[in-house]
């Protein structure tokens, strides 16, 4: 995977191979749909927020001393959703953390333009955003076009340092992967599925189709 990018963690579980059979599925209804949807989230977001820094730590449990580690604080993390399908992952983060700070950044693709860019509609992001550690929500990276976007927005609006920033998706593309190690190789990608491409339309190939509108029932 290192030729795809510098910084990407692919973590594994034994659950993701049968959700993401059903979420694939065509036939899977909206409803069955988010209930693997927030299942593999939950799972993807607990690794993502993992990877933010710890520090060892000792402590007693009942029965003797452990060594463990400590976690940084859920006050000094900001989790921002790309709208609209990023705010699907976005609470499944606030259901691990309820104390993280919340960010909104909002990117359509133009899909009257054949290389589908993204256009930038709005931001708001809490104050001293650029002191905090930040998660990236977007559950898919297709041409990586909206996450350069809204990196863009953090790094260069904001002053959020790259190293400070993880992106966390349930499904990429080799040819997004490729995109953001040219443009922000420093920004840890935490995804559950590498596909194998994208299709002529920039979909994801094999995917699961347009994931804000399977999950919000559109």
């Amino acid at each position: 995977m290192d030729d795809l990018h510098p910084n990407l963690v692919v973590p594994t579980s034994k659950a993701f191979l049968a959700l993401f059979t059903k979420m694939r599925d065509v036939k899977t209804s909206s409803e069955d749909f988010g209930k693997a949807a927030q299942r593999c989230q939950r799972i993807l977001a607990e690794e993502a927020l993992a990877e933010f820094p710890t520090s060892p730590c000792d402590i007693e449990t009942p029965c003797g001393p452990f060594r463990g580690v400590s976690t940084v604080s859920p006050e000094e993390i900001c989790a921002v959703s790309i709208v609209r399908s990023g705010d699907a992952l976005l609470e499944s983060v606030r259901l691990c953390e309820p104390a993280v700070r919340v960010g909104k950044i909002l990117i359509q693709r133009n899909e009257n333009h054949p290389d589908k860019i993204a256009e930038l509609y709005y931001s708001k992001l809490p104050p001293k955003v650029s002191e905090m550690h930040v998660l990236l929500c977007d559950p898919m990276l297709a041409t990586g076009s909206s996450a350069i976007m809204a990196l863009e927005v953090l790094v260069e609006k904001y002053t959020v340092d790259p190293n400070r920033i993880i992106f966390a998706n349930m499904i990429c593309a080799p040819e997004g992967l490729k995109a953001l190690a040219t443009a922000y190789p420093q920004v840890k990608i935490v995804t559950a599925c590498v596909d194998d491409r994208l299709n002529d339309d920039k979909y994801i190939v094999p995917g699961l189709g347009d994931y804000g509108d399977r999950f919000f029932n559109t």
